[in-house]
């Protein structure tokens, strides 16, 4: 089993293409094999492909080598555009903002278990993925924290029919036939339930995390993201005032229903974003993520940036 040892430094393992001694990253990975891919993401937790230089119009091929049989982003609840078949825009959230440390759809039934992020146009300044090693994040939280959350996380969302705050149901689940929706919550063990103004969902899901190879135990919810202090004092304020918690796009709470002090929540942040790594960007690079394993977020940023992601399951 892989755990935490205090003080231990971890960064991604960079493949460069001086050190590789080839432009042809296709060929590199289709020498290394997905036994061999596999085997180095889950030992290295996240891989840079740095220097390459890969083109927008050959990115697909490279993925098809990193992040096989793609997924949709059904149920996600980051603002993105899909830019073509199942590769999307990272994320929409405006550039000024941080974004915390999470893995992706930790709070959903079923997770990617990869993640390849590709640079097509690196920001004028700012605007690393920061990354963490979920082990090390458990680690470093206070043992009041942890143990708050052993009974798991209680994530509430309200999703609107068109008209509202946040993302609507058919934006959310990629479909506007609710019988689709009924089935795809009905199978990942959702409570839910429909009203005059949308869909009402509620998920219990653990906190934390064991990787099926490792053994390794990680934080693994989004429970800081959901929680109305993660959204800064004024814009928590602002929807406090219009809006009960109830009623929020999204809120979370303890397995029983309880409040999470605001304290906790920012705690939970701000010890992913002290202890991240960040991968700084240039054009034509990759990030590939092992989805447990490893946690990501995103640094404020000026001017223009454009990053896609693909994931894959297991």
């Amino acid at each position: 089993m892989d755990t935490a040892e205090p003080g231990r430094v971890w960064r991604p393992y960079e493949i460069t293409r001086a050190e590789a001694d080839t432009a042809d990253l296709v060929g590199l990975l289709d020498a290394l094999g997905p036994g061999g891919l596999a085997g180095l993401l889950t030992e290295r937790k996240a891989v840079v492909f740095r220097g390459f230089g890969i083109a927008p119009d050959a990115v697909e091929a490279v993925l098809d080598r990193l992040v096989p049989d793609r997924l949709p982003y059904v149920h996600g609840n980051s603002p993105r555009t899909r830019v073509r078949g199942n590769l999307y825009t990272s994320t929409e959230y405006p550039r000024q903002y941080t974004i915390s440390l999470h893995n992706e759809l930790s709070y959903a039934h079923r997770w990617p278990a990869r993640l390849a992020f590709y640079c097509e146009k690196a920001a004028e300044r700012g605007g690393a993925t920061a990354v963490i090693d979920g082990a090390l994040w458990l680690e470093s939280l206070d043992p009041e924290v942890r143990e708050a959350f052993a009974g798991g996380v209680l994530y509430i969302q309200n999703l609107h029919d068109g008209f509202g705050f946040g993302k609507s149901w058919q934006e959310t689940f990629e479909t506007d036939d609710r019988s689709v929706v009924e089935a795809f919550l009905n199978e990942a063990r959702a409570d839910w339930s429909w009203g005059p103004d949308g869909l009402r969902v509620t998920q219990l899901r653990p906190a934390t995390a064991t990787h099926p190879v490792t053994g390794a135990e990680v934080w693994f919810n989004q429970a800081d993201q959901w929680h109305p202090a993660g959204l800064g004092d004024e814009t928590s304020a602002e929807l406090y005032d219009i809006l009960s918690p109830a009623e929020f796009p999204q809120y979370v709470t303890f397995a029983d229903g309880s409040p999470i002090p605001d304290a906790y929540a920012g705690h939970i942040r701000d010890r992913g974003l002290e202890n991240a790594v960040d991968v700084d960007w240039h054009g034509g690079d990759l990030l590939l993520i092992d989805n447990v394993l490893t946690a990501h977020g995103r640094r404020p940023f000026d001017g223009t940036r454009r990053v896609l992601v693909a994931m894959c399951g297991g």
